[in-house]
């Protein structure tokens, strides 16, 4: 398996799937990551982007993972007895001596929830089953901050977790089949508590380097532009503009407000509800 993995997503539905062959866990709001022990540590994010130096919290421990063995999961922060996907936002975007700090702060933690190799042996075509198997036995001795997600085939238990787990930042279940493989496309379900849509971003407003505003690319094939970015989505964007290649010289929305064009794979996750309206709140970047 060659660096960087194609990672698999899930599709939104309403509600949580039932019967035979389902197996549910929480979903963390974090950052997707997939951390690779070869030699040293890697950790990837969902676009494929090396985000070892942000994660070094993370990287150091998994040093102890069995050579050639990769897990998915989420990169998550405690703060109060929840999950802060805020301060998982400034670590992203952090350098030098404040990412230091935030560390020292606020130490990560990695939720796992799939072993695609272990001792370099691919897992990805194997049944779910046999992957979290595999994954806690490779997660069993080490303990914090590499973690298994919690996992349930009763389905009154998800429910139980859908409902009561949202104080600590848990956003929803994600269900799996218990036969499935590790597929990159949308084989899983999500259930989540708050609506949430990904749109493609398709370009934006201001300097390359740090961009305000995000171009977006809604389901009902209209293009606006976002609200303004965060600090962190703004640097992520950034990133991705300046690997991207050119897009058109400019262009302009459907509102009639220009925009700097960029290449496609960047893919943005805006808030419910504001997709009636000119404007939409980016919440995050995959």
């Amino acid at each position: 398996m060659d660096y960087p993995v194609a990672v698999a997503l899930a599709e939104s539905v309403a509600v949580l799937p039932e019967g035979d062959g389902w197996w549910y866990e929480p979903k963390f709001d974090g950052d997707r990551g997939v951390v690779w022990r070869r030699d040293a540590v890697r950790i990837q994010t969902r676009a494929g982007r090396d985000a070892t130096e942000q994660w070094l919290d993370i990287a150091a421990p998994a040093m102890a993972l069995p050579r050639d063995t990769v897990l998915d999961g989420e990169l998550v922060i405690w703060r109060a007895g929840r999950v802060d996907f805020g301060a998982v936002r400034s670590r992203s975007s952090a350098r030098g001596r404040r990412l230091a700090g935030l560390m020292q702060q606020w130490p990560a933690s990695f939720a796992a929830f799939d072993c695609l190799m272990l001792g370099g042996q691919d897992l990805r075509g194997r049944p779910y089953t046999e992957r979290r198997a595999a994954l806690l036995d490779v997660l069993e001795p080490l303990g914090p901050p590499l973690q298994p997600v919690p996992a349930t085939d009763d389905v009154n238990v998800a429910r139980v977790w859908y409902e009561t787990l949202t104080a600590q930042g848990i956003e929803g279940i994600v269900a799996k089949r218990a036969d499935s493989p590790y597929r990159a496309n949308r084989s899983w379900k999500k259930i989540r508590h708050s609506e949430s849509v990904d749109v493609a971003v398709v370009g934006y407003v201001g300097p390359p380097g740090r961009p305000r505003r995000l171009a977006l690319r809604l389901p009902d094939g209209r293009c606006v532009l976002s609200r303004p970015v965060s600090a962190g989505v703004s640097a992520e964007a950034a990133e991705h503009i300046a690997g991207s290649g050119p897009g058109a010289a400019s262009a302009r929305t459907d509102d009639g407000e220009p925009y700097a064009a960029i290449g496609p794979g960047l893919v943005a996750e805006v808030e419910s509800g504001t997709t009636r309206h000119s404007t939409v709140t980016v919440m995050r970047l995959r």
